[in-house]
Parts: structure tokens; sequence; C-alpha cells
């Protein structure tokens, strides 16, 4: 791996290319390293070790996909992360992901951990089919992007637990824990949910894989937690 130091616009740019055995290149910039944020990243975190992680993150939503090959995927061959001042804490734009610097100067707690999580969600949004649907169905995206954190063990402590929530179409962790308990009725549930949505989104989809409406298995949800 080859680390680059150059100046851009009166920052410092520090960048770094991952290509893996999938083909698939995996570039991380930070473009804020003069900055606070920037600067925490960088020592907390790491251009080498955010390459590693987009590479991790890839393979392991691919295996939640069930996309053994790349002819099963999105036809992406480059990811990359920028980290910059932006709002929120992190953005995808097709297969850019976007790191709020100031995010990562503010978290409070352990950041590698956070910011694991964050790249986790946001590489599922370079993966995930259908996302030609995301303004009218945000939630489902969202739901899926947050049920591969926390399949992948990156949930934070201030997630909803299992049966909480008003609604399944809340989307982020209250959909990905509902879509959890509906993985587990169907092993795989999750994969095949993905593929179809490359055709948009439709709520028949939880009759045609699970046999019941996505409401009454909200309601076996709640049931099921005692909510």
């Amino acid at each position: 791996m080859k680390l680059t130091v150059a100046a851009v616009a009166s920052l410092l740019v520090l960048a770094i290319t991952v290509t893996t055995a999938s083909a698939v290149t995996f570039e991380v910039a930070n473009n804020a390293s003069a900055t606070l944020g920037g600067e925490r990243f960088d020592r907390e975190y790491g251009l080498d070790y955010a390459g590693q992680v987009l590479s991790k993150a890839s393979f392991f939503t691919w295996g939640i996909f069930n996309q053994t090959s790349p002819a099963e995927r999105r036809p992406v061959d480059h990811v990359s992360l920028v980290v910059t001042d932006a709002d929120g804490i992190a953005y995808t734009d097709g297969s850019t992901i976007v790191l709020n610097a100031g995010y990562v100067k503010n978290y409070t707690g352990d950041v590698r951990t956070e910011v694991t999580g964050v790249l986790y969600h946001e590489t599922v949004h370079v993966w995930q089919w259908g996302l030609q649907d995301y303004s009218a169905h945000w939630w489902v995206f969202e739901g899926i992007a947050d049920f591969v954190r926390l399949k992948a063990g990156y949930a934070p402590a201030h997630w909803v637990k299992p049966g909480e929530g008003s609604s399944w179409d809340k989307g982020y962790d209250v959909t990905a824990r509902f879509l959890d308990y509906c993985d587990s009725l169907c092993p795989g549930f999750v994969a095949v949910l993905n593929a179809k949505l490359k055709d948009g989104y439709s709520d028949d989809y939880f009759v045609q894989i699970l046999g019941k409406c996505v409401q009454e298995l909200w309601q076996d949800y709640k049931a099921t937690y005692g909510q």
C-alpha cells in the first residue's frame, strides 16, 4: 500500500488506495487533515485502516446479500471514502462515501468502533439494489444498511432494543431489528429482499418470501418481545 501526501486548496490531503482480490479498488482521502476532526481521524483511525474496513465491509455485505460472484452485484469497481467537513454524520453518493470530520471531532466514545459501524452502514448503500426508489421508500434501504451493521457486530448502545419501535417503516435501527426478526424466520430473507429491490420496492415482497403481510409480521414481532 502506498501513502501519498499532497496540498490541495490549502488543506493537507492524505490518500491511500487499496485493491483487493475482488478487483474492486478502495480509496480513502482525508481532505480535512488540517482540522481537529481530520487530525483525530488520522490519529485514532487512519487511512490504511479505513481502506481495510471498506474492503471487509464490502465482502461482508456481499455475504449477507448472498452475492458470490461479481455478476450478482451492482457494477461497481471503485469505492471511495472522503473525510471532509459536511453535514450530519456521513452519506453515500453513488460509490463515494463522505464522512463528516466534524462528527469525528465531536464523538465522545470509541471513535474507531463508531466510525467502523458508520462505514459498514454506508458501504451497504454502495452495493444494495433499488436505490432508484430511495426517496419513496428510504426506510427499507436505511433499515437494510443498519441490518448489515447489526450483523457485523457494530450496533451502538443507543439503538432501540429488539421489539421496540412504533412502526416497522421507521427506518434505521427500528427497521433493522424488524428485518433481523424476519431473517430469523427465513435465513437469507434480507438477501432475497435486496435482490427483489432491483425491480423496485413492494410490501408484497414480505408475503412472497414469508407468507404473511408485513403488518401481521410486525404484530408477531412485537408479540415475540412482549411489546
